[in-house]
């Protein structure tokens, strides 16, 4: 219809005079051929679409079809657009897991008595800095009295079975005595001596240090009174007594830590185990520890602990972490995340995770042409360690990459999508 159309029109258009000049023939032979070519040519002009304009304005854009886009140096500067060249570097990957601050068990001193006896004071708290051998409470015990007295005993049997023994020697060289009278003195001193000996343990067993025992000696003066000191440097971080109750050898008096090193507790899944290796001095493995507390402050430890067999339920390996706490930020109880990284790979392509874009499927980034072009390349990753990723494909070292400011880029490219 459209052809027939533009035919009527054509002819419409014709000047009369045109084929009433055209020469007659009887057979009209000439007049209908001429007209045929005037025909043919008028319906191969209108087989143009005339809509091909149009669908030429709705063609892709050919900076997206050759995969570049181009941006003024204005909307290069307002987008924030930064590139950097890709390089080659060392690249570890990390794995983090949950944990546990606790104490330094090697450090910590759970304090009990020593004997059973009454609570007369108590000179400590929580919290409290005390130093080794300072005094934490006083006892009174009936039963340490008692051993010092056996002890005095002893002493006193000690010295006159020796006196006997010592007068025996000198009175079978005048032939005073018989051989046989001197080896039974002999006999009971020994005793004696073991006698004292083991009333001595026994005071050492209760508590008693060597300086007391000696002023026991030289004072000769029961004291029923026991102290409970701390056995080094630290802060109390529990106690369990009050003035005037009884306490057994079995009851937990106080405990004392010394927090200035903190231990850090984990349990890794098996199939995270490969992150971690334990050497020896030279190969000491650093960790990473966060907590909750100090959400911008990074803690660092070190490996000193790596378990040798798993649990049954749970599938994990223990570890354990050493950390320096001298500000005594680390409280024991803290929930922790440690953060381990894996041995680094040397001389790999790495790329900024911010290079990358994703759209569905499709993995890329910006490479830089020029000033004002960016070409949309498509690369293939590795690992990512949150930081860099591990490039495999698509990428040479030193190209120069868009790393911040590509949601531009990817907004002109891919138009209203974005």
């Amino acid at each position: 219809m459209r052809e027939s159309a533009c035919v009527r029109s054509s002819l419409a258009k014709l000047p009369t005079t045109t084929v009433c000049n055209l020469p007659l023939f009887s057979n009209g032979m000439i007049i209908r051929d001429v007209f045929c070519i005037i025909l043919m040519l008028l319906l191969t002009g209108c087989s143009d679409d005339p809509t091909s304009g149009s669908n030429d304005a709705h063609a892709p854009d050919t900076k997206q079809q050759a995969g570049i886009v181009r941006l003024t140096a204005e909307e290069i500067q307002s987008g924030e657009i930064v590139v950097r060249s890709v390089t080659s570097g060392d690249f570890r990957v990390h794995r983090e897991f949950p944990a546990t601050v606790a104490p330094n068990h090697h450090a910590t001193a759970q304090i009990t008595a020593l004997v059973r006896g009454r609570v007369l004071e108590v000179y400590a708290d929580f919290g409290q800095e005390v130093k080794r051998g300072e005094v934490l409470a006083m006892l009174y015990s009936g039963e340490l009295g008692m051993a010092q007295s056996s002890y005095l005993k002893s002493g006193a049997r000690l010295y006159v079975t020796e006196q006997a023994f010592e007068r025996g020697k000198m009175l079978l060289r005048e032939k005073v005595i018989a051989l046989a009278e001197l080896q039974r003195r002999k006999g009971e001193m020994l005793s004696a001596r073991a006698e004292r000996q083991e009333a001595q343990n026994r005071l050492r067993l209760l508590g008693m240090t060597d300086d007391q025992i000696d002023q026991l000696d030289r004072d000769q003066k029961v004291r029923s009174n026991i102290s409970i000191t701390a056995p080094f440097n630290g802060r109390i971080i529990f106690r369990n007594l009050t003035k005037g109750e009884v306490v057994e050898v079995t009851h937990h008096l106080f405990t004392i830590a010394d927090l200035s090193e903190v231990w850090v507790l984990a349990n890794i899944p098996e199939k995270d185990i490969p992150y971690i290796y334990s050497g020896g001095a030279s190969s000491v493995q650093l960790v990473e520890v966060l907590v909750n507390a100090y959400p911008k402050e990074v803690f660092h430890g070190k490996i000193t602990y790596v378990g040798d067999v798993l649990d049954v339920a749970t599938r994990t390996m223990n570890l354990r972490l050493e950390l320096p706490n001298a500000d005594r930020k680390l409280k024991p109880e803290m929930y922790a995340t440690i953060r381990v990284y894996s041995e680094p790979e040397k001389g790999i392509l790495i790329l900024p995770e911010m290079s990358v874009q994703r759209e569905r499927d499709r993995t890329f980034v910006f490479v830089q042409r020029d000033t004002q072009s960016f070409e949309v390349r498509d690369v293939k990753l590795g690992d990512s360690n949150g930081e860099v990723v591990k490039v495999l494909d698509g990428l040479r070292e030193h190209e120069s990459v868009v790393t911040k400011g590509a949601f531009v880029l990817k907004s002109e490219l891919l138009g209203e999508q974005v």
